[in-house]
């Protein structure tokens, strides 16, 4: 299974429009929007999986293809950098 980031999404796009535009190649296991956690407003990306053989054609057909305006930018998702500790008290070394 690989996981395809896709950012750049106009913020009315739904799971279910970046579903059916990414079943145009392949099957899709699931599909998340991310929102802010705040405001719970549409950050402008998500994530689909897909088989890896199937991901890759996908990511080649959309990555830069146009929705409602927006060039989508599409690739392989890579795992989050470890973020630095933030406040809580002093550092201990």
């Amino acid at each position: 299974m690989t996981t395809i980031y896709v950012g750049n999404l106009p913020f009315n796009a739904t799971e279910q429009d970046v579903q059916s535009l990414f079943e145009r190649h392949g099957k899709v296991e699931s599909v998340k929007l991310i929102n802010d956690r705040e405001t719970g407003r549409p950050r402008g990306f998500g994530f689909v999986e897909m088989s890896q053989s199937e991901a890759q054609g996908a990511i080649q057909a959309l990555n830069g293809f146009e929705m409602n305006g927006r060039a989508l930018r599409v690739n392989e998702a890579q795992e989050r950098a470890p973020r630095a500790r933030q406040g809580g008290g002093p550092f201990r070394r």
